[in-house]
Formats: C-alpha cells, sequence, structure tokens
C-alpha cells in the first residue's frame, strides 16, 4: 500500500509539478505523523523525498515520533526549501493557500523554480478515512455523546451558559478528551437563535431552549455535535420548530450515501423546512466533513458539487432560528459507509425537557 507521502507524490504529474510545501499542520501530521505550530516550518515534498525544515526547538520531538523522515534545523525556513529544490532538481513547486503574503513573496522573489499556488491537495487527500482514522473518529464521537448525556442530568435553571461549556469541557478532560476542536458554544433563550452565541454569563432560564454545540479531540481527531434541549416548556411555537428540524436532519440523514452530492443532501433539508415555512430561517450550510480538523470536504450546502464517498466522516446539522424568540439545531457525525451511511453519535435526537 502507498505511503500518504507517495500517494501526494503520485499527484505531481497530474497537476504538473514536481514538488509541494506543506504549510497546513494538519497535512504535516496527516502524511508524516507529526506537525509543528504555523509558522515554525515546512514539510517539503519532491518527487524523490520527503524532509521536514524546521528549528532546535522542534529536533528532539521530531526525531523520536517520526525518525524516518530527514530533518533540516535551521532558522532560515525558506532558504533551506530552496536548497532542498536546487539539490533535488525540482523545478515546480506546488504551495498552500495558508502561506502568509510575505511567505509568498519571498519564495517568488529567491526560488529558482516556478511557483504554483493549489488550495486543498493534501486536504482532499484526507477525506476518505483510513480504518485508524474512522476507529479514532468513533471514539471522539461516542465520547462526546456520553459527555452531552451526562451534561442533561445536571443542567438547570441559575447555571450560566459559561459554566455549563466549562462543566462539559472538564468531564470530557476527565474522561480521555484532549481538547476542544473550537470554543464550546453554548447559547439559552433568545441567543439560541445565534448559530455561533459563544458561552456567556447569561444564567440558563426556566421555558428556554438551551443550544449546545462542541468538538472534542481523541487520539488527534475530532467530534462534532450539537443538540438543544429545553428548560421547561418552551412552548408550541419552538416544540414545532424542533419537530421541523429533527424532520428534516432524518430526511437528510436518511439519503447520505456514496455519489449523492452537498447540493443534494442540502436541497432535501431546505425544501423540507421550506414547505414548513422555515425557509427564510435556515440560515447557514447543512454540514462538512470531520476528522484532524473541525472543518474539511466534503461540503454539505447549495451548490457544493462535492460528491459523497465510503468512508468520509460528515456532520449534518440543520437548523431554525427565530430571532427574539430561540434557535434550534441537531447535528450529527455521520460515516458514508459503502452502501449507505452510519450515525455515529448516540445522543437522543428528540426534543429533550429537563
Amino acid at each position: 500500500m502507498a505511503t500518504r507521502v507517495e500517494r501526494l507524490q503520485a499527484l505531481f504529474a497530474p497537476l504538473s509539478i514536481d514538488s509541494f510545501l506543506v504549510s497546513s499542520p494538519s497535512n504535516q501530521q496527516y502524511l508524516v505523523g507529526a506537525s509543528v505550530m504555523s509558522g515554525d516550518g515546512y514539510l517539503l515534498v519532491t518527487a524523490k523525498r520527503a524532509v521536514f525544515i524546521t528549528d532546535a526547538r522542534y529536533q528532539t520531538e521530531l526525531t523520536q515520533v517520526i525518525p524516518q523522515i530527514p530533518l533540516v534545523i535551521t532558522r532560515s525556513y525558506l532558504q533551506a526549501v530552496n536548497d532542498v529544490l536546487e539539490a533535488d532538481g525540482a523545478t515546480v513547486l506546488g504551495i498552500e493557500d495558508q502561506l502568509t503574503i510575505r511567505e509568498f513573496e519571498w519564495l517568488d522573489e529567491h526560488l529558482m523554480t516556478d511557483i504554483v499556488p493549489l488550495a486543498d491537495v493534501a486536504d482532499e487527500l484526507r477525506q476518505v478515512k483510513e480504518a485508524d482514522e474512522l476507529a479514532a473518529i468513533r471514539r471522539a464521537t461516542q465520547l462526546t455523546s456520553a459527555g452531552l448525556e451526562a451534561l442533561f442530568t445536571v443542567l438547570k435553571p441559575g447555571m450560566t451558559e459559561r459554566q455549563v461549556a466549562q462543566w462539559l469541557e472538564q468531564w470530557m478532560q476527565e474522561h480521555g478528551a484532549t481538547g476542544t476542536s473550537f470554543p464550546t458554544i453554548v447559547a439559552s433563550g433568545v441567543r439560541s437563535a445565534w448559530p455561533h452565541g459563544q458561552a456567556s454569563d447569561k444564567q440558563l432560564a426556566t421555558g428556554e431552549l438551551v443550544t449546545i454545540d462542541c468538538g472534542f479531540y481523541v487520539d488527534d481527531y475530532t467530534s462534532d455535535v450539537t443538540r438543544t434541549v429545553a428548560l421547561g416548556d418552551p412552548g408550541s411555537e419552538l416544540k414545532a420548530a424542533y419537530q421541523a428540524v429533527q424532520a428534516a436532519q432524518s430526511a437528510i440523514v436518511a439519503a447520505v450515501a456514496p455519489s449523492v452530492t452537498g447540493d443534494e443532501l442540502d436541497r432535501i433539508g431546505r425544501d423540507f423546512l421550506t414547505e414548513r415555512g422555515y425557509g427564510e430561517a435556515f440560515i447557514h450550510g447543512t454540514g462538512h466533513g470531520i476528522g484532524l480538523d473541525i472543518h474539511e470536504g466534503p461540503n454539505i450546502g447549495r451548490g457544493w458539487p462535492d460528491v459523497m464517498k465510503a468512508n468520509e466522516v460528515i456532520t449534518i446539522e440543520p437548523g431554525v432560528y427565530l430571532a427574539g424568540r430561540g434557535g434550534i439545531r441537531i447535528e450529527d457525525d455521520i460515516l458514508v459507509t459503502s452502501d449507505g451511511h452510519e450515525v455515529l453519535t448516540t445522543v437522543p435526537r428528540n426534543l429533550i425537557i429537563l
């Protein structure tokens, strides 16, 4: 089986390049099993080899973690890139769009090779997950599901949104998560109509909806799960909106399979909600891939042509947001299988009234 670096090298001829500079830490991690902080070095892949260019802060760690990858230890990262390209006879270098303007300008001025900006080359290699990646994502989604269910046993009026987020994050860390993939969203009452409402000092109150959107890393791979619950009866209007979102999500999930496009999945949920009078209140895309990053391909939304493939893991997260009243989002992590799909998250999807 070809290594991940070899799979990248196999793309050189179709892309008309003979080398590729990996600046994204997540892509470095994927390709060779280790990374440095953004701006602290590069993984350079030529037709002949892969070389990690960084400084002495990472030397001991990388020597132990990826002993098979040669290191160039220097503070002149870009000059070292030039030196390796010249030594390997490279003539056309592909670069990622994470490079800063300053980095690009240096390369453009000093490199003897041509430069070709190429977005998403390594990112697209990451979309279809291997067995060990799927196992890590399963652990992340299972732990996050357990964490949310534990949270629901303590959630009550009087807690602040920030206390809710801190409780969940502490529980997850105590049970094996290594960190969050984004700041945990807790938005209650009228703030639940803010899709990305960050946890605040607002206190939860009886009769409110509470939306919790969280992602946690386990073994380098993340989950991404959202649930909206109620603290007492939220009223008929919000309960009807919840039922519409739940039904829309079920319809979208049922259609997940290889060959369906992101646009087609989005249209299923958007048409469903529009027919029930909520079309204008669904104000974001339907989902995205997850893995080493919280947002990866494929994309699921209006106009996206991305075709689902077996062993991709995606989110399905329709929502309805009623300004001044409240909002609902239900998000699950879905594995695309060879003949359909598997829902990885296990938190109940019906409206939980605490």
